[in-house]
Order: structure tokens, then sequence, then C-alpha cells
């Protein structure tokens, strides 16, 4: 089953050109960001998604990361997407630093909707051609209407 990321992403989730100095301090900050729309405090979006961390990095690489985790209470998938200026290290597989960052917070009880949502994403951050438009884009409008877009079938 094909989810769309329109389906737990919206224009407001949408944050261009955040400033943080590391890895840790820019989790708090998008953590701050997506505890209003999520009923969860900032505190414990951060915990779940550093717990993530130490298994591995979500940093995929080509200057992207996805870090992501699953919440008791959380009702309904919710995503926030930031680019950074500048990209921070972000630990990532090709040892790049990260400059577009797509959290997934999801319910506990979202048995295999979390994988589909997370093929989501990785499907549409793992085309070149889209990253290089998100890097260069200025409304958050277009930027986030770029990311929701279906893929061309070829």
């Amino acid at each position: 089953m094909t989810i769309n990321i329109s389906s737990f992403l919206s224009p407001s989730d949408v944050f261009l050109d955040v400033r943080s100095p590391d890895k840790f301090s820019l989790l708090r900050d998008l953590a701050q960001r997506a505890s209003p729309s999520t009923g969860l405090t900032s505190d414990m979006i951060v915990a779940e998604l550093m717990k993530r961390e130490q298994l591995g990095s979500t940093g995929v690489g080509g200057g992207v990361a996805v870090p992501h985790a699953r919440y008791i209470g959380l009702k309904k998938p919710f995503g926030l997407v930031a680019r950074l200026k500048p990209a921070v290290d972000f630990e990532a597989i090709d040892d790049l630093p990260v400059d577009l960052v797509f959290v997934l917070l999801v319910p506990s009880t979202a048995d295999g909707d979390h994988l589909n949502m997370l093929a989501a994403v990785s499907r549409r951050m793992r085309s070149r051609e889209v990253t290089q438009k998100l890097r260069s884009i200025q409304d958050p409008n277009i930027f986030y209407r770029l990311l929701i877009a279906e893929p061309e079938k070829h």
C-alpha cells in the first residue's frame, strides 16, 4: 500500500533555513516545534528520537536524515521537515553533513503503517532531482508541494 506524504505532513510543518549548532540541539528544536501539534512534550519527543539515533544514525546519505520514533499516546502520525542552513554533522552513513531533515513520529500502535510512511519519505528524499530543488526553493508552500507530489512514473 502506498501512503502519500500529505497524509502525515502539513504545510505548516515545513521550516526553511533552520540554524542549529549540532544534531542534539537540532532534534531538541524540532521536538519543540512538533510538540504543539502532537500533544506530546518536547522532552518525550527528543528522548525517543535520541534513543533511535543511538541504535544507528538516521542520516541516510546525500545530506538527508529521517529521524523517527514510535510514541505511546500519539493519536496519528506526524511529520515535520526542515531545511538547515548550514548543514550539521548527523553521523550519516556517508559521513556528509545533513541539510534536509524529515522527522516522522508515529503512534506505537501503527504496526506496518510506519514502515510504509518511512518508505514514502525515503523514496521521495532519495531522488537527487527532488533534493536539489528542495535545497533551492525559498517558498515553504512550493517546498511542500514538491515534497508531497507523486513521483512521475517512467
